[in-house]
């Protein structure tokens, strides 16, 4: 399995990498990947600086475990025996289709409890020892598959948060990560909500009011779409609170708003002494405004 493993990686269409499943299972496949981790960064360090550092990278390796318990692996066992088992029999009888294999392990609780027994005693010890090396985490595979795919999604997502060079990490951990906004974010708004209620609350009204009277007509009208474009002169808007009072109000009601502020010179009068044209700024706030629309399904 490492020989084929290594061949792969050596075929041109492979430079950036690849997928494997199922490996490393055994003790000696982890030391084999932990070798090549070690010979590819020390291949890295010793072109830092020359020409050929482009083709020494700093190696990147992905490791997502999934983990189910023991009768959660068994039930799932078994019953990937019985439909293997029924479809092989409607093949059988009608002639249509292709048989697929039956593995012994999934027509016995004995015989899958058995390859779990395996799976931990060899795979499970063997992988613990990569943690010295790559940063991973068990996956829970209980549940769902979109819900099994978030994790997974999740995890590769922290994986490779820790791919940067320290320097260049350092530079931009300031940043933070995108799903770590969201964390908190509804305890947050809650609270911006109750404060502009409690200590400005005649603002808060006016905003309601601006909503209510002057952008719901206008998004009604777009309740197809689910997009909205508005755009207001109202001076109330030239405040920043108030900008933020509707951001968050939307969002509470479940629209996702983004402002934009226009500045315009437009004409307003001529100097009756040298008949220049003098010109005043036009602010236009302008908003889009995004919700679930209601497409319907017209008739062929």
């Amino acid at each position: 399995m490492t020989g084929l493993l290594l061949r792969a990686l050596l075929h041109p269409e492979n430079q950036t990498g690849v997928v494997v499943d199922g490996y490393p299972r055994t003790k000696v496949q982890v030391l084999c990947l932990r070798l090549l981790h070690e010979k590819l960064n020390a291949l890295r360090h010793q072109y830092i600086g020359t020409p050929l550092a482009a083709q020494f990278r700093k190696p990147m390796f992905h490791i997502v475990v999934l983990f189910v318990d023991e009768a959660e692996s068994v039930r799932r066992q078994i019953l990937r025996g019985e439909r293997a088992r029924a479809h092989n029999a409607a093949v059988e009888a009608s002639g249509v289709g292709e048989m697929v294999e039956t593995r012994a392990t999934d027509l016995s609780d004995e015989a899958a409890r058995n390859r779990y027994r395996t799976f931990k005693e060899v795979t499970y010890e063997s992988l613990k020892t990569l943690r010295q090396v790559f940063h991973y985490h068990y996956v829970n595979a209980h549940g769902t598959v979109d819900e099994v795919q978030r994790r997974i999604q999740d995890e590769l997502r922290y994986q490779s948060s820790l791919e940067l060079d320290q320097s260049t990490f350092d530079r931009i951990s300031r940043i933070p990560i995108a799903r770590e906004l969201s964390i908190h974010a509804r305890q947050e708004l809650v609270m911006r909500l109750d404060s502009y209620n409690a200590e400005n609350p005649d603002l808060f009204e006016q905003s309601v009011a601006l909503i209510d009277e002057k952008f719901m007509p206008i998004i009604r009208r777009h309740n197809m779409s689910g997009r909205a474009h508005i755009n207001s002169e109202n001076p109330l808007l030239a405040d920043p609170l108030v900008l933020a009072m509707i951001i968050d109000i939307f969002a509470d009601r479940g629209y996702d708003t983004v402002i934009d502020i226009r500045r315009y010179e437009v004409p307003s009068k001529v100097n009756p002494e040298t008949w220049e044209i003098e010109n005043r700024e036009k602010i236009v706030w302008r908003f889009i405004v995004n919700f679930p629309g209601s497409r319907i399904r017209r008739g062929q």
